[in-house]
């Protein structure tokens, strides 16, 4: 008994020491490489979305990628509330030229795992993404979480959890997180409006509102081949 708490008393000490030792622009690379394992990929799942004021069912989605940087969401209602610009915005896409300065943050704690935080500056001035922070699981070589400001499109913030496809780096389920001042509802599509809102007060309330979609992926099919016409 004696023999294992010590044991336990001595990997809580190491195991962070280790982690934190590693090198962050050898633990960036792993992840990409793991990453690159995915050439492309069709995914089935269901979205539910939070945005002010809006009621939206949850819908069922696919999210078709296809490397170096192609992704399209399609939903069962026709409607994406996930701004256009951000669904640019994936793993693939951060790592898709190497051209970026990677600053170590230290670490944080994400639940029980103690991760390590990764700040990407493109070289490039005239890039569209500004800055990338990656938290990521060293243990694991996955991205728990990200937080990328762009020039356009705001700031947006993506959560990951991995189960079934873990060996591939693909989520099981992602949170999506953006902030909704520059959203537009869409023109001839009808919405339920919670609270009576009307659609002016609606549209004045979502300039300091953030939104978020929750997407829960049932299945995937990976490296099986996808057509660009998909994409157009």
């Amino acid at each position: 008994m004696i023999k294992t708490l010590i044991t336990t008393f001595i990997l809580t000490i190491i195991i962070p020491v280790c982690v934190a030792a590693q090198d962050i622009k050898q633990i960036v690379s792993q992840v990409k490489k793991k990453i690159d394992l995915v050439s492309d990929y069709e995914a089935s799942g269901k979205m539910k979305t939070n945005v002010a004021f809006l009621k939206i069912p949850i819908a069922n989605v696919k999210l078709f990628f296809k490397r170096p940087n192609k992704l399209k969401l399609k939903s069962e209602k026709g409607v994406s509330f996930i701004p256009k610009g951000a669904m640019s915005l994936n793993m693939n896409n951060l790592f898709s030229d190497n051209n970026y300065t990677i600053i170590d943050a230290g670490t944080e704690k994400m639940g029980n795992t103690l991760v390590r935080i990764a700040r990407l500056l493109p070289n490039d001035d005239n890039n569209e993404i500004v800055l990338s922070t990656l938290y990521i699981d060293p243990v694991n070589l996955v991205i728990l979480k990200s937080k990328t400001t762009t020039r356009e499109n705001g700031t947006y913030e993506l959560e990951m959890v991995y189960k079934n496809y873990l060996k591939y780096g693909l989520p099981d389920r992602i949170l999506f997180s953006f902030n909704t001042k520059d959203y537009k509802l869409p023109k001839g599509i009808t919405f339920d409006f919670d609270d009576g809102a009307e659609t002016k007060k609606v549209s004045t309330d979502l300039k300091n509102k953030k939104g978020q979609a929750e997407i829960t992926i049932t299945s995937y099919i990976i490296n099986k081949g996808i057509s660009d016409v998909l994409f157009n």
